[in-house]
């Protein structure tokens, strides 16, 4: 799914324009990445929590030469998903925790 596709479910879903559904979209876009540029950690629940996560500087290796080269520490945006996003993409999976769980 592309930005459209998402654009026009939103619109259909909502009784909105597709413009009003795009300048939302585009304002969630821009909120979460304000937050998670100041570091704040965006969370919704059964969906995901949006994060910066800090990389530190390694050593790694040109794939053509084998030399290696110096990576440096960066911050990296990162995004978790929650467990009813998971349980969402695999029922099975869901089901195997809870009964563990349940043990």
């Amino acid at each position: 799914m592309n930005r459209a596709e998402l654009v026009e479910i939103l619109a259909s879903k909502n009784d909105l324009t597709k413009a009003a559904a795009a300048a939302v979209l585009e304002s969630f876009i821009e909120t979460v990445q304000t937050a998670v540029k100041k570091g704040d950690a965006v969370q919704l629940v059964g969906f995901g929590t949006f994060k910066s996560a800090k990389r530190a500087a390694r050593t790694g290796k040109n794939p053509s030469t084998g030399a290696a080269l110096k990576i440096p520490a960066s911050t990296v945006p990162k995004f978790v998903a929650g467990a009813k996003f998971k349980a969402v993409v695999d029922p099975k999976a869901a089901k195997r925790k809870a009964e563990k769980a349940g043990k």
